[in-house]
C-alpha cells in the first residue's frame, strides 16, 4: 500500500486513525503494530512471515543483550550483538544483494550460477536499519531492552516510516512509545503536511517523472536533451522523496508522534558537506551514529579519518542499490567530501557565495546521473552527451518540445526546492483568522487537485520504494 492512493487516503488512514483514537491508551501501541503489519503485507503478503520473524528474533536478541549488559557480561553482549546484526544483514543481503554477487562471480569466473527470482521485500533496507538501531542502542546502553513485544513491534512496523523512512533511531522514538499526546492543533499540522506532501507527489513529482522518462527514452540525445533529463531528475527526486517524508511526518503527527524533518532545502547548499547535512538527514545521522563514530570519526589520524569517510560513503552507495553505479555514486561523494575537508577548507571562504552554490548544485546534478543510470557505462555516456561528446547536436526539436511543455512545471518545482513558498505560506497563516481560512482553502484545493490526479493519472510509486 502506498500513500498516494485512493485506498490509503480514504480507507486505510481514516480507519487506522479511528481505531487508534477509540482504543484505550494501553492498547494504542497494539493498534499501531497491527495496522503496520496490514500496511506492509498489503502488496507482498508472502513476506509477513519475514517481518514477524525479524521482530521476534530481534526482540529476543535485544533482551539477551540487555541482560548481559546488566550482568556486566560484556563479551556475551558483544557476541550476541554481532550474531544478531549478522542475521539481519544476511537477510538484507540475500534479498537485495545475492543476485548482484552471483552476477559478478559469473563475470569474473565465467560461471553460470543462477539465483532464484524472488521479489525484494518492500522497504527492507529501511526497516533493517530501524531494527539495527534498536540493537545498537541497547548495546551502547542508550536505552533499556524493550520487554514489551507489542511496543517493539509498534516501533518497527509504524507504517508512516516503515517503507521509505525517515529512519527514526530507537532512542528517539522510545520515549514516545511510552507517552505521547495529540491535540487538534497538532493533528491539523499533521494533516496539512500530509496534504502538501501528497500534492508535491502527484502534481509535481509524477509529472516530472513522466517528462524524465520521455526525455531519457529518446532515440537520439542532444546536449540540451541530456541537460534537460538531468535537471528533470534533480527536481524529480527531491519532490518525490521529500514528499514521502512530508507525508510520513504529517501522518506520525496525527498519531501523536514527532519525527524530525528529513530534508532542509538541500539545493540551497553552498558545499557538498552542507548538502549532505540537508539531504536525507535521517540516513546521514544513522551512518554517523552507528558507523562513522564507532570507526573513530574524525578523532583519529588523517589517514584513518579518510578511511572512515570512504567506508561510510561506500556503504551509503551500496545501501541504495546492488549495482556498481550506486557504489560509484557513494564513492563520488566520499571523494568530494574529502576534497572539501582536506584540500579546499581554506579556499572555500574566499569564493563568492553564489559561485559556491552554483558549483555545488552542478556537482550534485552530475551525481544524480550516476544515481538514475542503469549502469556505469550509461552514466558516463550521458554525462559525455551533456558536454557534447556523442550527442546528436547541441539542440534538437524534441528537447525544445519537452522544455516548452514542462518549463512551467520545472519552474514551480525549482521554487518548491527553496524556502520561498514556505515563507509565503507562513506569512499568510500569521495574518490571523483570515490567514487560517486561506490556509484551509489552499489545503483543500491541493487535496482536490491531488485526488483528481490520482483518479485520472497512471499510478506511480515513490522512487525510494526500490531501495
Amino acid at each position: 500500500m502506498v500513500f498516494n492512493s485512493i485506498l490509503f487516503i480514504f480507507v486505510f488512514l481514516p480507519v487506522s486513525l479511528l481505531l487508534y483514537y477509540v482504543t484505550p491508551t494501553r492498547g494504542k501501541n497494539l493498534i499501531l503494530a497491527l495496522t503496520g503489519l496490514v500496511f506492509y503485507s498489503w502488496g507482498t503478503p508472502e513476506y509477513i512471515v519475514l517481518m514477524l520473524f525479524s521482530i521476534l528474533f530481534n526482540y529476543l536478541a535485544g533482551l539477551d543483550i540487555g541482560r548481559s549488559k546488566e550482568k556486566s557480561q560484556s563479551r556475551r553482549a558483544q557476541v550476541m550483538l554481532i550474531a544478531s546484526v549478522a542475521v539481519n544483514l544476511l537477510l538484507l543481503g540475500f534479498f537485495k544483494y545475492w543476485e548482484f554477487l552471483l552476477n559478478n562471480i559469473n563475470g569474473l569466473l565465467h560461471t553460470s550460477f543462477k539465483s532464484a527470482e524472488l521479489p525484494m521485500p518492500i522497504g527492507i533496507s529501511f526497516y533493517t536499519f530501524t531494527i539495527l538501531s534498536y540493537l545498537f542502542d541497547v548495546y551502547h546502553e542508550k536505552v533499556s531492552a524493550q520487554k514489551n513485544l507489542i511496543d517493539l513491534s509498534a516501533y518497527v512496523t509504524f507504517f508512516p516510516k516503515l517503507i521509505s523512512g525517515p529512519i527514526v533511531e530507537y532512542n528517539q522514538m522510545e520515549p514516545q512509545l511510552k507517552k505521547r499526546h495529540v491535540d487538534i492543533v497538532k493533528f491539523g499540522e499533521g494533516a496539512r503536511l500530509l496534504i502538501l506532501g501528497l500534492g508535491k507527489k502527484v502534481i509535481l513529482a509524477d509529472n516530472l517523472n513522466a517528462a524524465f522518462i520521455a526525455v531519457t527514452g529518446l532515440d537520439s540525445v542532444s546536449v540540451l536533451s541530456a541537460w534537460l533529463g538531468c535537471i528533470l531528475y534533480t527536481l524529480l527526486i527531491y519532490m518525490d522523496f521529500s514528499s514521502y517524508s512530508d507525508m510520513a511526518i504529517g501522518i506520525a503527527k496525527m498519531f501523536g508522534f514527532e519525527i524530525e524533518k528529513n530534508f532542509d532545502y538541500p539545493y540551497c547548499s553552498k558545499s557538498i558537506t552542507e548538502f549532505w547535512r540537508r539531504w536525507h538527514i535521517s540516513l546521514g545521522r544513522w551512518f554517523r551514529d552507528y558507523i562513522y563514530i564507532p570507526l573513530g570519526g574524525n578523532r583519529c589520524s588523517t589517514l584513518t579519518n579518510i578511511r572512515n569517510i570512504l567506508i561510510v560513503w561506500f556503504l551509503t552507495g551500496f545501501w541504495h542499490g546492488a549495482a556498481w553505479n550506486f557504489i560509484f555514486w557513494g564513492l563520488y561523494y566520499g571523494a568530494l567530501l574529502l576534497i572539501e575537508k582536506f584540500l579546499m577548507k581554506d579556499i572555500l571562504s574566499y569564493i563568492p557565495s553564489a559561485v559556491q552554490h552554483v558549483f555545488s548544485v552542478f556537482l550534485v546534478m552530475i551525481g544524480w546521473v550516476f544515481f538514475f543510470s542503469p549502469s556505469l557505462s550509461f552514466a558516463f555516456s550521458w554525462i559525455g552527451m551533456m558536454f557534447g561528446i556523442g550527442a546528436a547536436g547541441a539542440v534538437d526539436t524534441a528537447a525544445l518540445y519537452y522544455l516548452a511543455g514542462n518549463g512551467l512545471l520545472m519552474l514551480i518545482s525549482a521554487i518548491g526546492c527553496t524556502p520561498v513558498a514556505a515563507k509565503i505560506g507562513r506569512r499568510v497563516l500569521n495574518i490571523g483568522k483570515g490567514g487560517t481560512i486561506a490556509g484551509v482553502l489552499c489545503s483543500a484545493a491541493i487535496l482536490l487537485c491531488s485526488i483528481a490526479y490520482m483518479i485520472n493519472a497512471t499510478y506511480s510509486s515513490f522512487l525510494y520504494f526500490k531501495f
